[in-house]
C-alpha cells in the first residue's frame, strides 16, 4: 500500500561562497514549494536558475543556507542515518543515465543492491522483484545480465527509473530526466513516467528546461530565475495565461521555424 507523501520547501536560500576576492553566488533566494501525494509538480527554467540546486538540497546532497524542507512535517537533516531515510521515501533520476550507473555492475547487480539495502527482502523475492521491475520499465527480464555499456541511451534512462523505483519510494525527483535523449525516445520515456505515476501513485518533482515536458506529464509549475520562483500556478493556467515576463519571454523562446535564442539570454544578462 502507498503511503502518503507531503513535502514542504519552506523559503530556502543556498548561498555558494566564493574564494577570496571573488563574489559569493545566491543560487536560490526564499524559494517555497509543496509536493503531496500523487502531484507532479515541475520547476522550470534556464540553466543557472537554481532549480537543480533545490532538488539537490531535497536529497540532502546540498545543505541549505537557511530555510527549511519538511517531509511529512518533520524537519529534515543531512545527516548520514538522516539521508538514508530519505532515500528510502524519496529517489532520484538524474539526467545522464550513463554517469548515474556504474558501467561494471549488471543491471540485476544495481536493482539487487537498492532492494537488500532498502527493503531487506529474502534472495528469491529480491529476484522476483527484479524480473518485476524490468517488466514495468518495458525491458525484457534477461537485461538483468547486461551492462550500462551494451544499452541504448533510453534502455539505460529505463534502467535508472527501475532503480529509482526498487527502493519503493513515495516521490520521484527527476532532474532533467529526458533532456539527454533524442525526441522519440523522449516521448517514450514521458509515456512510461505518466503510467507509473498512475499505477504506482507516486508524486513527482520534475525539474527541467524543456515546456513540452511540462505540459505532457507535471500538473503544477512553479517558474524560476536568477534563484526565485516568479510565478506558480497550474500548468494550464501558467503556460496558457503567462503574466510575470520571464515566463511570457520562456514561452515565446520554444523551439519553432527561425528560433533563436537570444531573448531568453537577454534576460539573464
Amino acid at each position: 500500500m502507498r503511503h502518503s507523501v507531503s513535502l514542504e520547501v519552506r523559503e530556502l536560500t543556498k548561498t555558494f561562497r566564493a574564494r577570496r576576492g571573488a563574489a559569493s553566488v545566491q543560487a536560490l533566494r526564499g524559494v517555497s514549494l509543496d509536493v503531496h501525494t500523487g502531484d507532479a509538480v515541475a520547476l522550470v527554467g534556464e540553466s543557472g536558475s537554481g532549480k537543480s540546486t533545490l532538488a539537490r538540497i531535497v536529497m540532502g546532497l546540498e545543505t541549505a543556507t537557511s530555510g527549511s524542507v519538511l517531509l511529512d512535517g518533520q524537519p529534515v537533516r543531512n545527516g548520514r542515518s538522516h539521508v538514508a531515510r530519505r532515500a528510502r521515501r524519496i529517489q532520484m533520476v538524474f539526467q545522464n543515465p550513463y554517469s548515474s550507473l556504474d558501467p561494471m555492475q549488471t543491471v540485476g547487480s544495481a536493482l539487487h543492491e537498492v532492494i537488500r539495502f532498502h527493503l531487506g527482502l529474502p534472495e528469491k523475492e529480491r529476484k522476483d522483484r527484479i524480473a518485476d521491475l524490468l517488466t514495468s520499465v518495458g525491458l525484457q527480464t534477461n537485461m538483468s545480465e547486461r551492462k550500462p555499456g551494451s544499452l541504448s541511451g533510453g534502455q539505460r534512462q529505463r534502467v535508472a527509473i527501475a532503480r529509482a523505483l526498487a527502493a519503493d519510494p513515495d516521490l520521484l525527483v527527476l532532474d532533467e530526466a529526458v533532456s539527454a535523449l533524442d525526441v522519440s525516445v523522449q516521448a517514450q520515456i514521458l509515456n512510461l513516467l505518466n503510467t507509473i505515476r498512475a499505477e504506482r501513485g507516486l508524486a513527482f518533482l520534475f525539474i527541467t528546461h524543456d515546456l513540452g515536458v511540462v505540459r505532457q506529464v507535471c500538473d503544477h509549475v512553479h517558474v524560476m530565475s536568477r534563484g526565485e520562483v516568479v510565478e506558480s500556478g497550474s500548468v494550464d493556467d501558467v503556460l496558457t495565461r503567462p503574466t510575470h515576463p520571464y515566463t511570457q519571454v520562456l514561452l515565446a523562446s520554444v523551439p519553432r521555424p527561425g528560433w533563436r535564442p537570444e531573448a531568453v539570454a537577454a534576460l539573464n544578462r
